[in-house]
C-alpha cells in the first residue's frame, strides 16, 4: 500500500504544479492586459528613440530666378566635401569688384607673420572689409605689392578661371567665375589666406560688415550687409557666424551693373554673381541684392515645410 500512495501523492504534486505554472506562462506569452491568450499575445519591445532631425543647411539643388540682365550664375561649395554644384554656367566670370577685398585684407595680414599691424593698418583691415573702404583696401593692396596679391590668391586657392586685368592689375577688375568665388571662400575660411593667427578676425569682421545695400555714402563707407544673409532662414544663422563679403559697381563701360555675393560659413560657401542694365535703369543693385538672398533660400534644405509638404516660392523676387 505504502508505494502505492506514494505514487498517487507523486502524481498530485506534478497536477498541482502543473496548475501553477500554467498561469505564469499564460502572462509571459500574453501582452500583460489579460486579453492576449495563448498564443495571442504580442511581446513587449521598447519603441526606438526619435532621432532629431538634421540642422537645416543649403545643399545644391534647383535654382529658378526670373532674372532680366546679361550675366547670371552661382555656385556652392560643401565644405565638408570640397564638393562644388552650381549653375552650368558657374565657370563664367565677373568682375569682382569689392567682393575680392576679403582677400586683400587676409593676404596682407598673413604675410605680416609674427608682426602686429599698426593701428592705421589695422583700421584699414577693419574698415576694407566692415565699410567696404575703397581707400583701405587700395592702401592693402599697395602694400602687398598689388599684383602679386592676385597672383598669389590664384595659386593659394587653386583657383582656375579667375584671370587678372592686364593693364594695370586692377583689383576690383580682376575677373573670376562663382566657382573661384566659393574657392576663394573656402580659403578664407579654412585659414590659407590669412592664416591661423588672423583668420578668426578676418571671418568676424566680414560676419560684422555694415550698413544695407542703400547705405552707399562714399567711396569709404559702402553698406555690404545684404545678399545672401537675408535669404537664409533663422534656423541656419543661429547655427553660428555667416561671414560674408559682397560687391557692386555701376560700370559705365558696358553700362552694366555688376554684383558680387559671397557668404562663408563652417559648412558651406556660396557665390553669386550676376550683370544686369544699369544706366537709367530701375533695376539698382538692391535688385542684385534680391538675387542673391532668392538663390540662398532655394537652396535651405530641408525647406520649411517640407515635411508637411507646403509649396515654397521659387524665384520670388
Amino acid at each position: 500500500m505504502r508505494p502505492r500512495v506514494t505514487m498517487v501523492l507523486a502524481i498530485v504534486a506534478v497536477l498541482i504544479g502543473g496548475v501553477m505554472l500554467v498561469p505564469a506562462a499564460y502572462a509571459k506569452f500574453s501582452d500583460g492586459d489579460g486579453l492576449g491568450g495563448i498564443g495571442g499575445g504580442v511581446a513587449q519591445v521598447p519603441a526606438p528613440a526619435p532621432s532629431a532631425p538634421p540642422e537645416p543647411t543649403l545643399a545644391a539643388g534647383p535654382v529658378s530666378v526670373d532674372f532680366k540682365g546679361k550675366f547670371f550664375s552661382w555656385a556652392l561649395m560643401d565644405r565638408k566635401t570640397g564638393k562644388i554644384n552650381g549653375a552650368p554656367n558657374m565657370t563664367s566670370t565677373n568682375s569682382t569688384e569689392s567682393m575680392i577685398k576679403a582677400w586683400i585684407v587676409s593676404d596682407y595680414l598673413r604675410n605680416l607673420r609674427d608682426k602686429a599691424p599698426s593701428a592705421t593698418r589695422k583700421k584699414q583691415a577693419e574698415t576694407a572689409i566692415r565699410d567696404s573702404n575703397d581707400i583701405s583696401a587700395e592702401a592693402l593692396y599697395n602694400a602687398g605689392g598689388r599684383k602679386p596679391v592676385l597672383e598669389r590668391l590664384i595659386k593659394m586657392c587653386k583657383l582656375t578661371d579667375t584671370k587678372i586685368e592686364p593693364a594695370k592689375a586692377k583689383w576690383a577688375y580682376t575677373q573670376m567665375s562663382p566657382r573661384d568665388a566659393v574657392r576663394m571662400g573656402d580659403c578664407i575660411g579654412d585659414g590659407t589666406a590669412a592664416g591661423p593667427k588672423w583668420t578668426k578676425w578676418v571671418l568676424n569682421e566680414m560676419a560684422n560688415v555694415r550698413g544695407s545695400v542703400k547705405d552707399q555714402k562714399s567711396t569709404t563707407v559702402q553698406g555690404g550687409h545684404w545678399g545672401i544673409v537675408d535669404g537664409l532662414p533663422e534656423s541656419i544663422t543661429s547655427q553660428g557666424p555667416v561671414s560674408i563679403k559682397n560687391g557692386f559697381t555701376m560700370l559705365w563701360a558696358d553700362g552694366q551693373w555688376h554684383v558680387n555675393c559671397l557668404a562663408v560659413t563652417d559648412d558651406w560657401t556660396l557665390a553669386v554673381m550676376m550683370r544686369y542694365p544699369g544706366a537709367g535703369n530701375t533695376k539698382t543693385p538692391s535688385y542684385g541684392a534680391k538675387v542673391c538672398a532668392s538663390v540662398a533660400t532655394q537652396l535651405v534644405t530641408p525647406q520649411p515645410g517640407a515635411a508637411l509638404k507646403v509649396p515654397q516660392p521659387v524665384g520670388k523676387l
